[in-house]
C-alpha cells in the first residue's frame, strides 16, 4: 500500500486507544477545506511499508491501534492486505473514509478486518457536488452510510462545517444519518487565502438544530 506519511503516536485519533496514524496519498474528491492537501496529488515522498512495520513490531505492546486515513485509504489497492498485516501483530484497526467505495468497506467488514470506521459525510446530496469540487455518486454515499450504520463496529460520523454550508444544511444532514451512534460536527479550520470560518455561535446552533432532529451531535474544534 502507498503510504505518504505516519505519526507513530496519536490520542485523539481514536477514542480510547494510542494509536499510530498512517496517512495514504490521492483522494477521489477536492474539498478546498481538505487540511491534506499536500498529499493528495500523490507527488510526496513515499514511506516504505517496512518502515511503517518494524515500528508497529517494536511498540506494539504500548499501541492499541492504527488508524488509516488520507487522502481515501479506500482507493489503495492493497488496503485489505495492509489491514490483515495490522492485524496479525494483535492491533485495531480504524478506518477514515468519505464513503465513495461501499463494496470496499463491506468487504473489509465481512472479513472483520475494521474496528471502527471514520465516515465523513461532506454535505446534503444537494449539495455535494459543490462542496467536494467535483461529481460525487450519491449512491454510493447512502450506501455507505447504511452499511456502517448497520454493521456490528464502533463509528461515527462527521461533518467539517465548510462556509458553504448553512444550518439548515446540517440540519438535512440529519435525514442521511438518522439513528446513528454518533455525529460529530467539526469547525472549518480556513487558511490565510480560505474563507473565515463560521462563529462559533453558529456552529453551536446548527449543533443544537441537529441534535433536536436526531438526538445526537457532539461539536469538535471550538
Amino acid at each position: 500500500m502507498k503510504i505518504a506519511g505516519f505519526a507513530k503516536t496519536s490520542f485523539v485519533d481514536y477514542p480510547g486507544k494510542i494509536a499510530c496514524v498512517v496517512f495514504t496519498p490521492y483522494c477521489n474528491m477536492k474539498c478546498r477545506y481538505c487540511h491534506n492537501k499536500h498529499i493528495l496529488s500523490g507527488d510526496v515522498p513515499v514511506v516504505e511499508e517496512t518502515k511503517v512495520f518494524d515500528y508497529l513490531e517494536k511498540r506494539k505492546d504500548m499501541l492499541g491501534a492504527v488508524v488509516i486515513t488520507g487522502g481515501e485509504p479506500t482507493i489503495q489497492n492493497d488496503l485489505r492486505l495492509f489491514i490483515e498485516k495490522v492485524r496479525k501483530l494483535g492491533l485495531m484497526v480504524k478506518l477514515d473514509t468519505n464513503g465513495t467505495n461501499p463494496k470496499v468497506i463491506k468487504d473489509l467488514l465481512a472479513k472483520g478486518l475494521l474496528d471502527y470506521i471514520a465516515m465523513d459525510v461532506k454535505a446534503p446530496l444537494n449539495k455535494y457536488f459543490e462542496t467536494v469540487c467535483c461529481p460525487v455518486d450519491i449512491n454510493a454515499i447512502t450506501a455507505s452510510i447504511g452499511i456502517i450504520m448497520n454493521s456490528s463496529i464502533s463509528y461515527e460520523f462527521r461533518t467539517t462545517f465548510a462556509p458553504s454550508l448553512t444550518c439548515e444544511d446540517i440540519e438535512s444532514i440529519g435525514d442521511l444519518v438518522r439513528g446513528t451512534k454518533a455525529y460529530y460536527l467539526q469547525q472549518y479550520k480556513p487558511a490565510e487565502d480560505e474563507e473565515p470560518a463560521h462563529k462559533p455561535e453558529y456552529v453551536q446552533a446548527a449543533a443544537e438544530m441537529m441534535r433536536e432532529k436526531i438526538g445526537i451531535c457532539e461539536v469538535r474544534g471550538l
